[in-house]
């Protein structure tokens, strides 16, 4: 049994990956560290909290001490690291907390990984040299597109927010570690994720929230913004296939070939929205408005997912279509009355 130690597996994406991967591999034990901040709960984790494969431990990836000490007690073999502040808007407000956490965490999560299994740069200890350090991060660190073009592994770092700044951060500090000390690590850096569990407070569950309570549905600017969508569930494939078969110390793009302006996303769902649980009076859409841009608020994200394809053969299984009918009966089945 080989224990790996996932971070912020309570949060969204990391509550839909910690469930799949126990169920597909079955000499893997994970040690799922959260400080169940706003975005992380447990309730997303309710159909494991039984498993004898799996702990939670509440706790800070800053503070070393705990680090460490899970890295001594579970003899952990792996890391998936997940954990971090993620809302753009929340950055622009506080940068702090995001330099904090997606900068000094990841430092603290990745230089306790190397002093546990390396003795020196480039030598690894007996019966580790399989461990790995897998880093997921954000396509917002190559900061905005233009009308054409799309994000390689080689597109040059140009963050724009102070969120994807400190990303942008972290990808290098776990590139230095690798380059530096031999350490085996993997970074992937993905699109929009959209799909269950995933906090209120984001895009597409504000829509859907915002037109089941009656309330406007605010979209910044123009609606114009244009984003690469991708299932959660096709997100954790590819970061299974990275951890087992990338390659040391590579990068990977993780992206689901969904381009979508903002509000085609909010006309979208509202339409959906309207035949599942038709309003008495009008439709979803007379909810759409429009509010003042975000500060800073890149044009267009899109990934070319070429490497990861054609490399380890994945593919986004779902089209945008089905994925956000999924989605949105997610919602209405737990929120809507």
């Amino acid at each position: 049994m080989k224990n790996i130690l996932v971070t912020g597996g309570a949060g969204f994406i990391g509550s839909n990956f910690i469930p799949y991967f126990l169920k597909k591999y079955k000499d893997y034990k994970i040690i799922n560290l959260d400080l169940l901040t706003y975005a992380g709960s447990l309730e997303n984790l309710k159909e494991i909290g039984d498993s004898s494969r799996y702990r939670f431990i509440k706790g800070n990836i800053c503070n070393r001490e705990l680090v460490e000490f899970i890295f001594n007690e579970y003899d952990i073999r792996g890391v998936i690291h997940f954990a971090a502040e993620s809302h753009v808007d929340n950055s622009i407000k506080n940068p702090n907390i995001f330099i904090e956490t997606n900068v000094k965490g990841t430092f603290t999560l990745i230089d306790v990984a190397y002093r546990y299994w390396l003795d020196r740069p480039f030598i690894y200890k007996d019966n580790y040299r399989e461990c790995r350090f897998h880093h997921i991060s954000t396509d917002e660190v190559y900061g905005t597109l233009g009308r054409d073009g799309l994000f390689k592994e080689t597109t040059p770092y140009a963050p724009n927010s102070p969120y994807s700044a400190t990303k942008a951060s972290s990808d290098m500090i776990v590139r230095s570690y690798y380059h530096t000390y031999g350490l085996n690590t993997l970074i992937t850096n993905c699109s929009n994720n959209y799909g269950a569990k995933q906090h209120s407070e984001k895009f597409i569950p504000t829509i859907i929230r915002k037109a089941l309570n009656g309330q406007n549905i605010p979209i910044y600017g123009d609606g114009k913004n244009i984003r690469d969508w991708l299932f959660v569930l096709d997100h954790c494939t590819g970061i299974d296939l990275v951890y087992h078969n990338g390659k040391f110390g590579d990068t990977y793009n993780i992206g689901g070939r969904n381009e979508k302006r903002n509000i085609e996303i909010a006309t979208t769902i509202c339409s959906i929205l309207d035949k599942k649980v038709p309003q008495k009076n009008g439709s979803y859409l007379d909810l759409i408005s429009f509010v003042e841009d975000r500060a800073g608020h890149d044009r267009r994200y899109a990934i070319d997912a070429t490497k990861i394809e054609s490399e380890l053969g994945w593919r986004a299984k779902e089209s945008f279509s089905s994925g956000i009918i999924k989605t949105i009966d997610w919602y209405l089945d737990r929120y809507y009355v």
